[in-house]
């Protein structure tokens, strides 16, 4: 039986004999832990090389001369790839009472180095190992699989010592809805925080699944109907990170595309509170994607353009080889069809309008700019929805061949 140890080797000598790829490896992982790492070998590999170049380990160029090399180690690696020389490193180490590590030999070195894997969360970075009993490629294995449970939400990760200082603020972007299309960044931060401020349009079946006691603070906001001002939101992330806490500020589709995201960060910065800004998969591009519709497409469109329906709409280039994606555009539907008829756009230009996208009552809806607000009229769409204006729409699987009789395609 082994018992598994954490060591701290910032600042303290380690000695590594041998200089092809094992150690190289190992030498850099080392490195990277702030060792002080001489080498010892008659030749080095590139990856050595470059370390010893760079000025990161110190080389001497010969073979390992026996127990005066270990002078002033705390710590020796031997990966020769000659057992007898290996066999003397340990012999010699174990003599000089210092922990040796063989990479040639896993059923008799004392000391063997575990697979590991990193997770970060903000509050520090925590480290998955799994020692397997002179089996390194299952331990690889099995420590991959670990991490990718804890990255993805499979566990808690709050902190359980209270902070002696603020906390932090994660802006994170909760994709179309769907909580399966979440970042792995995302999933550790909700694993992490100890309070969760959600959109409305924010993946719900994750809220629900978070552990017990974390408090989720509902802003959602409808059409005429604000839960809460956006000063206040600012407010609160920034009350609740200097209270000690982690934040996770989780929102549909993209913090940074009409997500307000760029407010908040800077309320946040200018409070004092450490934030970081989760990218996701913003409902402009993703829900026209769920209805089968790209945004651009060779020899179709060459570019799209994003805006807000709650607006009077930009000039954009009036060919329908450039798609127009509108954002919380139902209200303004038929408003945003005139004005773009009125700007040159075709009256026979294509429209389609997905409700709930990527939700099981996905639905679209087909016409072209001259008929669409009758037709969403009709099937009494609602947000949240996506429109897309161009010929792209065409390539939506469910396009009619006769557009006087456009249904809505979905969920009645």
């Amino acid at each position: 039986m082994s018992l598994p140890l954490a060591v701290e080797l910032r600042g303290r000598r380690v000695l590594a004999v041998g200089g092809g790829p094992v150690s190289a490896r190992r030498v850099e992982a080392l490195v990277e832990e702030g060792a002080t790492v001489h080498v010892v070998a008659p030749w080095v590999c590139e990856g050595l090389a470059a370390l010893v170049a760079s000025g990161a380990v110190t080389w001497s160029e010969r073979d390992y001369a026996g127990p005066h090399d270990l002078d002033g180690a705390w710590l020796v690696h031997t990966a020769t790839g000659d057992r007898a020389v290996d066999a003397a490193v340990r012999r010699d180490a174990e003599a000089s009472r210092l922990w040796c590590v063989d990479a040639t030999d896993a059923r008799a070195t004392p000391v063997s180095v575990l697979a590991r894997r990193r997770v970060a969360t903000p509050d520090g970075v925590l480290t998955v190992a799994v020692h397997a009993d002179g089996d390194p490629l299952l331990a690889r294995d099995a420590v991959r699989t670990l991490a990718t449970s804890l990255a993805t939400g499979g566990t808690d990760l709050r902190r359980r010592r209270a902070r002696t200082g603020p906390g932090w603020v994660a802006l994170v972007g909760g994709g179309p809805g769907d909580g399966a299309l979440l970042t792995a960044r995302g999933h550790e931060l909700l694993a992490a925080a100890d309070v969760v401020v959600v959109d409305r349009l924010g993946p719900r079946d994750l809220v629900e699944a978070l552990p017990r006691g974390v408090r989720v603070v509902d802003v959602g906001k409808a059409p005429g109907r604000h839960a809460m001002p956006q000063d206040r939101i600012c407010d609160l992330l920034v009350e609740e990170a200097l209270a000690g806490r982690g934040v996770v500020r989780l929102k549909g589709g993209d913090p940074y595309v009409f997500g307000r995201g760029g407010e908040e960060r800077l309320a946040c910065e200018a409070g004092g509170v450490a934030v970081e800004v989760v990218p996701g998969v913003t409902s402009a591009v993703a829900v026209p994607a769920a209805a089968g519709i790209p945004v651009t497409h060779r020899g179709v469109s060459r570019g799209f353009t994003v805006v807000t329906g709650h607006d009077e709409l930009p000039r954009v280039p009036p060919r329908t080889d450039h798609t127009l994606v509108l954002l919380m555009g139902v209200g303004t539907l038929r408003r945003s069809a005139q004005v773009l008829v009125g700007a040159g756009r075709s009256p026979d230009c294509p429209v389609a309008v997905i409700e709930r996208g990527w939700l099981p009552t996905q639905r679209t809806t087909l016409g072209t700019l001259a008929d669409i607000a009758d037709l969403a009229d009709a099937a009494a769409v609602e947000n949240p929805a996506v429109v897309v204006v161009g010929d792209v729409v065409r390539l939506c699987p469910d396009w009619p061949l006769d557009l006087a009789d456009a249904p809505a395609v979905g969920a009645a």
